[in-house]
């Protein structure tokens, strides 16, 4: 059974979402960051965090 990897809390801390400047949440589940304001998700890729606007995610609207 493989461990979903752990995002470090310092780096949680930190780390802002690219286009609004703001706290992302983490979704440990999903292996997703989240923006609440850009309604951005951002990949986790094997604890590596992948903060291009390009690449992320938009929510739906029940997120």
């Amino acid at each position: 059974m493989s461990e979903t990897p752990d995002i470090d809390p310092r780096l949680l801390e930190v780390v802002v979402c690219p286009l609004t400047r703001e706290p992302l949440r983490y979704d440990r589940e999903k292996q997703e960051l989240i923006s609440d304001k850009a309604r951005l998700a951002f990949s986790v890729r094997g604890g590596v965090l992948i903060l291009s606007i390009d690449e992320a995610r938009e929510l739906g609207p029940d997120e």
